[in-house]
């Protein structure tokens, strides 16, 4: 649904919170598809993170390129990507953005220019380092985002990327998901350093630090670091704050948090922070939200009831999708058959 807002900005912060909302709605449904036995495999959740992805993810052209972290859901729907096809992926149907073949780590869509999710920690930031002097040499304007969490800021892919991103001045912009845990083990046992952020003096970038669960902030300094880089300014790192506000995998009950570390981040939840300065601010009335909210609930069942109805790939669809078809008209996946 569409509302009458008075301004660009209050359109824009509208469309935030229908992003972030979307976002939970469908990893609520997700999470409870699972726990259910209605979905198989595992899955990774970025419940509490929602204005990362969304405040990111509203400064990217359709042409520009995003590199997900494998806590890619709310990516993927931010940067343009169907529920109907996001679901009908992780129920492995040949609806899906990948046919059914990716689940759900690995949402990509190359229209989109959404690379699949990487399970090699840390993995996207070198990919994302090299689309972007891609479209450095193609003179083509495009940015390239990545999104990663704060363990794989410990990784050699990490250092390896921001030295060359910074020595070629690329368009690109890195993005941390610092949630405090690396799987189980918390941050500050694995980083000498009290800021990632601070890591990016060593390449002489821009390191910012922002509160990771306000959509305004990371919105704000988002759309800084992605017009630099569209400017041709270099590279910036951003470390957004924030928490997950359930284990890191399906079956993880979080033990490992201390007692009352959930509840104080449950206060500082980004939906109703972004909810209730879109109600301060007069650019929409609670009935106004509430139809929102609802529309997109029947958004989420109907992705639902499409990724059922759908149909599951065919035996050799794995073939088809492993080899691309020459101009010559010879196809390598026919001598597999």
């Amino acid at each position: 649904m569409t509302m009458a807002c008075d301004s660009p900005a209050e359109a824009e912060l509208i469309g935030l919170y229908a992003s972030m909302f979307r976002t939970r709605c469908f990893e609520e449904a997700v999470y409870n598809l699972f726990v259910t036995e209605q979905m198989e495999g595992t899955v990774h959740l970025s419940t509490g993170q929602e204005a990362v992805s969304s405040g990111v993810c509203a400064h990217l052209r359709a042409d520009d390129f995003l590199v997900p972290s494998f806590r890619g859901h709310g990516e993927f729907l931010a940067k343009g990507g169907s529920s109907r096809s996001a679901m009908a992926e992780i129920f492995a149907k040949d609806t899906g953005c990948a046919r059914g073949m990716s689940g759900s780590m690995h949402l990509g869509d190359p229209d989109l220019r959404i690379v699949p999710g990487m399970a090699i920690v840390g993995a996207g930031i070198p990919i994302a380092v090299g689309l972007a002097l891609g479209a450095q040499m193609r003179r083509s304007n495009q940015v390239a985002v990545v999104i990663f969490g704060d363990g794989a800021a410990n990784c050699g892919y990490f250092h390896e990327g921001l030295n060359l991103a910074a020595i070629w001045n690329l368009p690109v912009a890195f993005v941390c998901v610092n949630n405090l845990y690396a799987v189980s083990t918390r941050y500050q046992t694995t980083t000498a350093s009290p800021t990632i952020a601070e890591r990016a003096a060593a390449y002489a970038m821009e390191g910012i630090r922002i509160d990771g669960n306000d959509g305004l902030a990371v919105s704000a300094a988002a759309g800084t670091a992605i017009f630099k880089a569209r400017s041709g300014d270099g590279p910036t790192l951003l470390e957004c704050m924030t928490y997950r506000h359930r284990g890191h995998a399906r079956f993880d009950p979080a033990r490992y948090r201390p007692a009352g570390e959930l509840e104080a981040w449950l206060a500082r939840d980004p939906l109703p922070r972004c909810k209730d300065h879109l109600l301060a601010r007069g650019a929409a009335t609670i009935g106004e939200l509430e139809a929102l909210e609802k529309s997109i609930e029947a958004e989420i069942a109907d992705a639902i009831e499409f990724a059922r109805r759908s149909p599951s790939p065919s035996p050799d669809a794995p073939l088809q999708m492993v080899y691309s078809q020459a101009a010559d008209g010879y196809n390598p996946a026919a001598e597999l058959t």
